[in-house]
Parts: structure tokens; sequence; C-alpha cells
């Protein structure tokens, strides 16, 4: 008996569907149910929600791209209502968006905020369910946690706006229609959205009408829809780009676009190329880093370059004049918060462009990234602004960890606990060390009592590669990215003057040389430094852990910042057929009984049968079939299920469930040398180039007693991926 209130149903997707639906009662009475369209050929999918079964199927079916499409599952369930089946094709576009394994036909960007009856208390676990089966069933391969943790995933377009950004967005338009305004600034601090924004802004004007809906916008979808009919017929064939300073969060950003139907890599640029071309509509992310001459190091000469193209004054220009000139519509996303380095456009150019008659200011001021909220934010702003007294309260919230350390060693601990759990979780430091190991492979950067680290080891998306765990970023590598835990060390640069009662700086300890050079006024280079710490201080999505390096700052935030203690949230780190054509009609079945966690006394490989496949599987040599036995992956695959695997040849493994040996293993732990299991890896850099530090093996069990398989050491010089789990075999 199905013990979730969920079934999906997977038909081919041709005429004979209406012959089959008849046997379905969701379908025949006109229930509320979710469905998937996709081809795994052509690795497209189109997500949709309707009561009215039939004549959807019979519109997609006439429909000129849709109908390529060769499958579809219905996903159904008593407990579903319409706002139910919206909600859940929100989600699935949005996963299955950030899953990247199809490419979605979908113009809408998901569902409009909203709630009903026991959306949290039922529906989330229900959607976690159809996941688990459309896992099992092969159209989706990562895991929620994995994609949550994705770059693809947190910017990508299919998402829900929040009414605050939905009417930032909303204004956008109406200058972009009404072309009352050259330039649009959007100000918000560090978490409010604003590349979010920037990027839903993209997709809205790339993406043909007729594949879009509106609905996400509710009451006014009326408004936006004549708003981007009047923009198309204004621009009908834009061109735009997205400028990213910061040549680490736009090598990200470019992956992200790369990702996503209707754009593309190119649109996202850096400051130089703006000099190149004109623009209809230059959105600039992050802006208050675009850059003046000023201690620009090797980039002097592009600068002026740039300058001459444009016949510009290269000594009083700047980036930002660039792309003023260069296009007819700006949006400019603005912190000057995040001001951190002398050769940023200085706030009053930005303060000239504002009091333009041709400039719109709007405002972002809700706070979504870290869960402590606005609250957090502006507690911050106080402690490190001296804007608190002994009598102002510590910092609390349920939702969020902030944390003072006493021992670097248990800091650095805590991240890595941290990051096994739940990942995405580094540690950054101010700028209060030279950079040796750039060039001295194997000299230590960070030495504080005696723990040595080293700076990130690459400049280019260092959140996302391998061994970032065990390197300490920088201000550089982290501005713009997410995080879910970051722990800060607060260098020698930074203290604190018990007479004055303020947080001073002691330039002597600044290593960052553009970051000071130029700079006469003691008071500019502190309120950089300040904004350095107040924006990687905002990186953690779940916490923030501090360590103080100077023994007066330390014991000026004693009063401010609960102690971290001893065992506070840690946890342990628990780890046959006939007529038979190989390869056209049939795939080889394995007789190995893979035993998914209880590892058994197994037959090694030997012999195998041809076992025929759905016609849904296309034949490849590199698929072949295996039972799976035990309780450990239930959520996935019932035990006893036959299974489909593409045989391993290279790529990322992290999050995807996989099939694998190890033939030393046969102790009480691991049992035979099989397994099937949900991949994480942890890496590490040394003088020989990247090694796993440790292999994760993570059952997905109804059952707790099930824990993680943690291969290190020497077990690793024995483990072998033999397949990637593409789905159950119905």
């Amino acid at each position: 008996m199905n013990k979730t209130p969920v079934k999906i149903n997977h038909y081919d997707f041709e005429s004979s569907l209406f012959e089959d639906l008849s046997t379905n009662h969701f379908a025949k009475d006109l229930w509320p149910l979710v469905y998937i369209l996709s081809d795994g050929e052509t690795k497209t999918a189109y997500i949709g929600e309707t009561t009215d079964a039939y004549s959807r199927m019979k519109a997609h079916l006439k429909h000129k791209t849709k109908s390529k499409l060769s499958s579809v599952h219905l996903i159904t369930s008593e407990k579903f209502n319409k706002s139910a089946t919206l909600d859940i094709e929100s989600n699935l576009i949005k996963y299955m968006s950030g899953d990247n394994e199809f490419t979605l036909l979908n113009g809408n960007l998901g569902l409009a905020n909203h709630n009903y009856y026991q959306k949290k208390e039922i529906y989330w676990d229900i959607f976690n369910t159809i996941w688990n089966q459309l896992r099992s069933k092969g159209v989706s391969k990562h895991s929620i946690e994995h994609i949550n943790n994705s770059d693809l995933f947190k910017y990508s377009p299919y998402k829900s706006l929040t009414k605050e950004q939905s009417q930032g967005l909303l204004q956008i338009l109406q200058n972009l229609a009404k072309e009352k305004y050259n330039n649009t600034i959007v100000e918000g601090g560090a978490g409010t959205g604003k590349t979010i924004l920037a990027i839903f802004l993209f997709k809205m004007l790339s993406n043909q009408l007729e594949d879009f809906s509106f609905k996400e916008f509710g009451a006014e979808e009326n408004t936006y829809l004549d708003l981007v009919n009047q923009i198309k017929k204004i621009l009908p064939d834009p061109k735009m780009a997205l400028v990213v300073p910061m040549t680490s969060f736009r090598a990200t950003l470019k992956k992200v676009f790369k990702g996503i139907k209707g754009l593309s890599a190119s649109m996202v640029i850096g400051p130089a190329q703006v000099s190149k071309q004109k623009y209809d509509l230059l959105v600039v992310d992050e802006s208050h880093r675009l850059r003046r001459r000023v201690n620009l190091g090797t980039y002097f000469g592009a600068f002026d370059k740039a300058c001459l193209v444009l016949d510009l004054d290269k000594y009083n220009a700047s980036e930002l004049d660039w792309v003023t000139m260069q296009s007819k519509h700006t949006v400019l996303f603005y912190d000057q918060g995040q001001s951190i380095k002398p050769s940023d456009v200085k706030k009053e150019q930005f303060d000239l462009i504002k009091k333009d008659k041709n400039t719109a200011i709007l405002k972002l001021k809700s706070q979504f990234r870290v869960k402590g909220g606005n609250a957090y934010v502006e507690y911050i702003d106080s402690l490190l602004n001296n804007k608190l007294n002994l009598d102002s309260a510590k910092f609390n919230s349920k939702e969020y960890e902030f944390t003072l350390f006493d021992s670097i060693e248990t800091m650095i601990e805590q991240i890595k606990l941290r990051d096994k759990e739940s990942g995405l979780s580094r540690l950054i430091a101010g700028y209060s060390w030279e950079w040796k190991s750039k060039k001295d492979k194997n000299a230590f950067d960070i030495k504080i009592n005696d723990v040595h680290l080293k700076w990130n080891g690459t400049s280019n998306d260092w959140i996302n590669s391998d061994g970032a765990i065990n390197e300490v970023g920088c201000i550089h590598t982290t501005q713009g990215y997410d995080l879910n835990y970051s722990g800060i060390i607060f260098g020698n640069e930074i203290s604190f003057d018990p007479d004055k009662q303020e947080i001073i700086v002691k330039e002597e300890n600044y290593y960052d040389k553009n970051g000071k050079q130029s700079i006469k006024d003691p008071n500019e280079l502190k309120a950089f430094i300040i904004n350095i710490y107040k924006t990687i201080m905002l990186r953690g999505i779940k916490g923030t852990y501090i360590y103080v390096c100077d023994p007066l700052l330390k014991a000026h935030f004693d009063f401010f910042i609960h102690k971290h203690k001893a065992n506070q949230n840690e946890s342990k780190t628990l780890l046959k057929t006939g007529n038979i054509k190989p390869f056209e009609n049939s795939i080889p079945l394995y007789n190995i009984k893979v035993a998914a966690g209880v590892f058994g006394k197994l037959q090694q490989v030997k012999d195998m049968e041809w076992l025929k496949i759905p016609k849904k599987i296309k034949p490849s040599k590199d698929l072949f079939a295996c039972q799976v036995i035990g309780e450990s992956m239930n959520k996935i695959i019932p035990n006893g299920a036959l299974c489909l695997f593409r045989k391993y040849s290279g790529g990322s493994r992290n999050g995807k469930i996989v099939l694998v040996e190890n033939s030393n293993m046969y102790d009480s732990d691991f049992g035979s040398c099989y397994t099937v299991k949900e991949y994480e890896s942890k890496k590490y850099e040394d003088k020989d180039g990247w090694k796993h530090q440790s292999i994760i093996l993570k059952p997905l069990s109804t059952n707790s007693s099930y824990k993680n398989i943690v291969l290190k050491d020497e077990d690793l010089s024995t483990f072998k991926v033999i397949g990637i789990f593409e789905c159950v075999i119905d």
C-alpha cells in the first residue's frame, strides 16, 4: 500500500494518451493535477497544472513545440486543490530549472508568494515526496538540498518575487515603457534581492509573450502584460547586457545565464566591454563597484583605452560615465554600504545622477538572504558603527546563529561541520595578511596561534571551487555570493579604543595595497574597512560565526555577541527475454543484487541477462540495470526494484545517486562491496593537485537507523563509481 498521498503515472505523449487517461479518475473527473511533459532525447520539458487534463493535453499535442515531446507524467493526489497544484507547479519549475537536467519550455516565472490552508504543514512534505518519486523515475537527478546550494537555483528567474520586488519591477518597466527616465537607481542593502530582480528583468524582456505567463502578478497581471507589450514595441529586439564589475561574480553569473532558456552567457559583460558598442539597456549589478582611475594596477591600460574611444578625460572619467553614455536606458543596482576600495566610483557621482530629472529612484528594504532578517542587518550596522551601549540587548534569533568564538580552531571545526551538514560554509577574513601563497604554493598566509591557513587558491568562483572549505576567502572572492554559514576572522587591522569607545583601524596591518593607496584621510580608510566587514558579515543565510584577533576588539564584542558554548548545535558526523537485440530493445541486467545499505555476502559480477526496456528509454551501450535490495534508499528506490544506471565516465557526482564498489570493504559496517547511495565528496589541494578528503555515501530512507557511510584515507584507493542512477524501471 502506498503510504504517500501522491501518485505519478507515466504515459506516452501521443494520440493514444486519451484512452489511457480514461482509466485515471483524477483526469476523468476534472481533478486538479500537475503534469510534466518531457523528452529524454532532447532533454526538454514543460511543467503545467490543470483541472481539465483532456483539453490541456489536446492543446499541447497541437502545439508546434510541445507536440514534439514524448512523455507525460501526471501527478495526482486526493489532497490536491487549485492552490496546491499552482504551488507545486511553481516549485517544480524552480527545482527542475535548478536541477538543470532538462531545458524548460516554460516562460512563466513561477508563482507569486501566497499562502493557503496547510501549505507548510502538509504540502511541502508532499512536494518532497513528489520530488523523490521523480528522482526514482529519472525525471529529476539531484537532491533538493544540493539544488538549494547551487548558483543556478539561487539566481534563477523561475522564482517568486516578494511584493516589494514585484513593485520594483513594475516601476522599472514603467520607466522603460514611458521613456520618461533614462536612469533608474535601485537602492538596496546586501541580501535584498537586487541580482534576482536584474535576472528576472532580463528573462521577462527576452521571452516571447506567447510563451509567458503573467499570473504571478495576480490582479496586476494585465498591467505588467501591457507594459511589456509597450516595451517590445519600442525595443522589439533590445540590445541589452548585464554589467558586473567583479570578475569572480561575473564568471558565476555567466554560468547562470548560460543555463536559463532565452538568456546567454554573452549577455553578462565587464565594464570595459561597454565602450565597444551602444546599448538599448544596460543593467549594472553591484554598481557601487564600478571604478574610477585610482589604484587600477594592470587595468590602467584598458581603462585609458576605453576613455580614449569615448572621448573622455581619463583622469576625471569613470566606468559609470561609460555606462550612462553607451546606453539609452540604464538600471543601476546600488548600495553605498558595499563600496570597499578607493577605486570605487565616489558616492558624489551617484548623488549627481540621483538629482538629475531623468533619474528615477526606488528602494528595496526587505532582507531575505539572512534568516536573521532586517533585525540582524540593523544590529550589525549598529555594532560596527558604535551605536550600541552596554544596556543594548544582544542579538537573539531562533532562526539565525550569531556566535563569537574564543578559539579559532573551534570555529574552523564548526564551519567544517556546518559544511558537511548544509554545504556552502566558508571562512572569510579581513585583509590583514599578505597573500604569500599566490607565488609560493607551499606557503601559508594566515597564522593565528598554532593555526596556519591559506588565502583562496583561485579568484574566480572561489566559493564553489574544490578545496574552498580548507581555505580563507576575502571580500573580493565573496562579495555578491550567498553562503549557508560564514566564519568571519577579524584581523589585526581593526581594533577598539576603550578611551574613545569606538572601533579603530590600524593601517600598518592592512595588506590590500590597492585598497589603501591614495587614501590620505584615515576616516576614509576606516569607512572602507567597516564596509568590508559589514558586507562579509551579511553573506551567511543561516548563521555567522566570529573570531577576533585583536584582544581589545574581542573584549568589546564580548558585550554584544553571544559566546559559542561547547556542544552547541554540534552534531555527530554520521555518515530476462526473447528476441534479444542487445542495445536496441534491451540492456544488460547484471546479477549483482546490489544491497542498498545492508551489505550481505554478494557474488561478484559474472553473469548477466538482457532486460527488455520500456519504450520511453532510449537504448545505449552506456546503460545497464540491476536490482537494488534493501530499505536504505526507500524514499527514492523501493526494496527489490530494478533500476536503470548509466556507466560513469567522468564529471561531477555530488548530489547524485550512484552505484559504487569498494572491493576491500568487508567489515561489519560495510559488509560486501556494492551499494547504492547519494554521493557527496570533500576535496583538498596539495602540491600534487586535488585529492579526496572524504567521500560520503548517504542513505535516503524513512528508517533513521541507516547512517552515512564515510570513506577516508586508504578506503579511497579501492573506491570506484560504477554508474549513475537514472530511474526505477516500471
